[in-house]
């Protein structure tokens, strides 16, 4: 996938990212560089394994937001980026990766939620500085996780969707249309076009009950979390615009509709 991209065209580098399994780990020529998920913002749900691939790294790159919650457990150099410069980011940390120091990517939750495109993002500067360098995830805890334990939504029985990505999101609508008549669902809604009362209008024009509960969950483990309920109808009305100011939600949230009982 080397080179430009564009996620509204293509090639996807979430694609990249899921186009093989992970080889086994004795075939392994290199040391690998970690994919940590470090989970939804609190510090007490980053994992052991996770933990220990940041501190032991080399270099740790991520989104500014996402480093600051890992900073104090290493010693690392680290290279903090925001959509604008990700791409320089990456490149001087496939640069010093394929120099021989330990390389840690660090991502909020668990990337096997919501975070392939960073995941493949990495895959692809790391492996086009050496192509042996092998990539793993390390799995964390994600607010998918975390809210289908406060709404009592088991995984089984529910549809998981995320819409936090770039790109053509009309293949995942229509998997929440599709679902919203038998399973409960657990979005994760993407700021600010399609958030929690934009989701509620849509699944409402697909032909799903208004009375269905919704529960938007917010800042889930954070210390200011809370827990807003409606129903789908009064939910709606809080549909429209693509602003930060357009919706009463922040960017950190899931929604959950459940079934009833």
């Amino acid at each position: 996938m080397s080179g430009e991209y564009d996620l509204d065209a293509g090639p996807d580098p979430a694609t990249f990212a899921a186009a093989a399994a992970e080889p086994d780990i004795d075939e392994e020529t290199n040391d690998p560089v970690y994919a940590v998920g470090v989970g939804p913002g609190n510090p007490e749900y980053l994992t052991p394994r996770g933990e220990r691939a940041i501190r032991e790294a080399d270099v740790v790159v991520g989104f500014t937001t996402v480093v600051e919650f890992v900073e104090d457990e290493t010693d690392a150099d680290l290279l903090t980026c925001g959509y604008r410069d990700e791409a320089e980011a990456l490149e001087e940390f496939g640069e010093r990766v394929a120099a021989g120091e330990s390389g840690t990517a660090v991502a909020m939750g668990d990337p096997n939620h919501s975070g392939y495109q960073f995941v493949g993002k990495v895959q692809d500067t790391v492996q086009e500085h050496d192509s042996d360098i092998p990539v793993r995830i390390v799995p964390g805890i994600s607010a998918i996780q975390m809210a289908a334990s406060r709404a009592r939504t088991p995984m089984e029985d529910t549809e998981f969707v995320t819409l936090h990505k770039s790109g053509d999101l009309e293949s995942d609508m229509d998997r929440l249309a599709a679902a919203v008549a038998d399973r409960h669902l657990l979005v994760l809604p993407r700021p600010y076009d399609r958030m929690p009362g934009d989701l509620a209008a849509f699944l409402l024009e697909a032909g799903a009950d208004p009375d269905l509960e919704a529960l938007v969950l917010e800042k889930l483990t954070h210390d200011d979390e809370s827990i807003h309920r409606f129903t789908l109808a009064e939910l709606a009305a809080h549909a429209g615009g693509d602003g930060k100011d357009d919706t009463p939600f922040s960017d950190l949230v899931v929604l959950a509709v459940r079934q009833p009982v």
